[in-house]
């Protein structure tokens, strides 16, 4: 029998008075409590609100219930569980229920003054009844389990008498309750099993005839004195087969007897991630609303992590949880995302690399995206080389270098094949392609599926592993420029002093070449080239134009140039700066075109660097001020968004997207010389 998915462990311990001490860092757990709102009961199994609370690489997550949705009090939304799709198995699958065992009444939860509280890294309700108060806690304590620890203090005069229990309702499609040995578990048509565990002797359990709803109480009945409490605690595993099932068995009775040092561990880990992402001397910093931000950013980051699972070996992150289409692991969103993690968790930054690389065929292609069913993989293409960057700012903050000697000939493998397979001519100028032929892939390859500049494309067969498209793209040629100096300074890291040498000279020649080839004086902007004419495809102004100032290829007369493109109202400095297509542009579309008008924040975070790189620091200070200030719901509780309306400010396309999350955090903790 193959088990997966959710054990409930439930163990009734005495509640000690002895309390963890506070971490000597700042308590940034308990400070930036609700940065982000993720209150709200899922209303169908596989909608994808509300956004779901996860930690340590687990594969479930749990949101709070709305502060009106009383008839939840008393248990945490889902669980979500996050495989293929995401499904959430139930509204509210463990409910609190509680009964005064003198006269076998049920004590109404939904009559309680409550506070829901997401705090970084734990979920929290406190239910305050007239003469009972009731402390619900969730943390993850293992990329298979989370823990919820139930207090209840009798704050009357006289003892009190209770019977505790829970009851759960399951979502209809394709799962069922149904009994164990050890307790309840829901039951897949797929194969997968939710188990729902407890002590043998001390349950007692119900299931409905149609399979879809329980109740479970302890036989016991709980006495409480008059200021006295107790404490329950529960184990939720999700796991996809007997091997992790047999790992987190062994933990169990560490885990139930120890769930205090479990939340002080806990409170400790994520105050290192906090103090670590907030630790930056950069001024954005000094603004609370920022420092919020920041800790937002690292929690959207850590719920889109994922641990080993499937075929996937190593912990990758989500692009979003909150979207069914995000649920693998992206090539360049790993690269990006793995720059922002390794501020305040190297391990997982290093990781993200791993995640991808995992992939690298014979040739030295890594494939577009990667999923717990390798079946699903996109080998059709790949992403912009973007890896070699975040190996090196990894080694910037590790000083590593057993990771730099692995990851090396990997990324000149990588950069290698882009000469082998993507470029036409073999001008030593590459293109955005496809393994297929297809130009779908092709343009996915560029990372900007639907721009404008690819409207009119066609393939050309390089050979009969590759295909590109009919035109040289700046962009792609700048960051090869850049990772060749990249790749430089690794070797320099190895003392591969020939090896070094050699790609600095050719990153030297490249940029000139591109300087000159890719430029337009009449415009004063860089676009993409046509292959056989050498044509300038001057049909768009794009990221792909700040590109070269981004990686330094322009000169200081072509900055001046595009600087005053960027900084044109009408252009780029919009309400939310740096769209991905000019907005004046006839095309201009951001509520239907993806990559025709939308802010994406890799790219404006491109943007900014660009303008510091060329000394445009007040103009950089002002466009970051715009990002900041004027997307909607960024310095409030809302969600970070996948882009932004460039006009409006309105928040586009998935929620809780880590690759905007990850290039806010670098803006707010980049510490550059100006």
């Amino acid at each position: 029998m193959k088990l997966r998915d959710i054990i409930l462990l439930f163990s009734l311990l005495v509640w000690s008075a002895c309390q963890p001490k506070a971490d000597k860092t700042t308590d940034l757990q308990a400070e930036m409590t609700n940065v982000l709102n993720i209150q709200g009961i899922p209303q169908a199994q596989f909608e994808l609100e509300p956004f779901g609370f996860s930690d340590m690489g687990a594969w479930h997550g749990y949101a709070l219930p709305e502060i009106d949705s009383t008839k939840y009090y008393g248990g945490f939304s889902g669980p979500l569980t996050m495989k293929m799709w995401g499904q959430w198995l139930s509204k509210n699958l463990c409910q609190l229920e509680l009964t005064n065992a003198d006269n076998m009444t049920a004590i109404d939860l939904s009559q309680a003054k409550a506070k829901l509280n997401y705090k970084p890294g734990k979920l929290e309700q406190i239910l305050d009844l007239e003469k009972l108060s009731i402390k619900l806690s969730l943390i993850f304590v293992s990329a298979r389990t989370a823990l919820i620890q139930t207090h209840i203090t009798n704050k009357g005069s006289k003892k009190l008498s209770l019977f505790v229990g829970w009851k759960g309702e399951l979502f209809p499609k394709e799962i069922t309750l149904s009994q164990s040995d050890k307790g309840i578990k829901v039951d897949f048509e797929k194969g997968e099993e939710f188990l729902v565990m407890h002590n043998e002797a001390t349950k007692t359990t119900k299931i409905s005839p149609d399979k879809h709803s329980y109740q479970m109480f302890l036989k016991d009945k709980q006495e409480i004195a008059s200021g006295g409490s107790i404490e329950v605690n529960l184990l939720h595993s999700y796991y996809f087969n007997q091997r992790e099932a047999d790992k987190e068995a062994k933990q169990y009775t560490n885990w139930l007897a120890k769930s205090d040092q479990l939340f002080a561990d806990n409170k400790s880990r994520w105050n290192g991630y906090l103090n670590k992402a907030l630790s930056s001397k950069n001024p954005l910093l000094d603004k609370i609303e920022n420092r919020k931000l920041a800790v937002k950013c690292v929690q959207t980051l850590m719920t889109n992590w994922r641990s080993p699972a499937g075929d996937l070996k190593h912990s990758g992150v989500f692009p979003s949880a909150a979207y069914q289409g995000f649920y693998g692991f992206w090539s360049w969103d790993s690269w990006k995302q793995a720059v922002a993690l390794v501020r305040f968790n190297p391990e997982l930054a290093k990781s993200n690399l791993h995640s991808m690389f995992q992939y690298q065929d014979k040739m030295g292609m890594v494939a577009d995206c990667v999923y717990f069913d390798p079946k699903e993989n996109n080998w059709r293409d790949t992403k912009a080389p973007l890896a070699s960057w975040a190996v090196l700012e990894i080694y910037k903050a590790t000083s590593d270098i057993a990771f730099v000697k692995e990851m090396y000939p990997k990324l000149v493998k990588y950069h290698k094949w882009w000469y082998q397979y993507r470029d036409h001519d073999k001008n030593g100028l590459c293109e955005y392609g496809s393994t297929d032929g297809t130009l779908i892939a092709a343009k996915w390859e560029s990372g900007m599926d639907n721009a404008v500049r690819f409207d009119d494309s066609k393939m050309l067969k390089n050979n009969e592993h590759g295909w590109s498209m009919n035109q040289e793209s700046v962009d792609l040629n700048a960051y090869l420029k850049a990772e060749k100096e990249d790749l430089s300074e690794l070797a320099k890291i190895l003392n591969l002093t020939d090896e070094a040498n050699i790609y600095k000279q050719e990153a030297s020649s490249l940029s000139k070449r591109i300087s000159s080839d890719f430029w337009d004086e009449a415009t004063g902007f860089f676009y993409d080239r046509e292959i056989v004419t050498g044509k300038l495809l001057t049909v768009q102004q794009g990221p792909e134009g700040w590109i070269p100032l981004y990686t330094g290829i322009a000169t200081k007369e072509q900055a001046k140039k595009v600087v005053s493109i960027l900084m044109d109202t009408t252009k780029f400095a919009t309400k939310v700066p740096l769209p991905t297509l000019v907005a004046d542009h006839e095309k201009f579309n951001p509520l239907k075109g993806y990559w025709r008008g939308p802010v994406w924040l890799d790219q404006a975070y491109f943007g900014i660097k660009a303008l510091e790189r060329y000394g445009y620091n007040k103009e950089a200070d002002l466009l970051s001020k715009k990002l900041l200030q004027n997307a909607e719901g960024l310095l409030d509780d809302a969600p970070i968004r996948e882009n932004y309306h460039p006009i409006s400010g309105e928040g586009l396309n998935a929620n809780h997207f880590s690759w905007s999350a990850a290039h806010y955090l670098m803006l707010l903790s980049d510490e550059n010389d100006k």
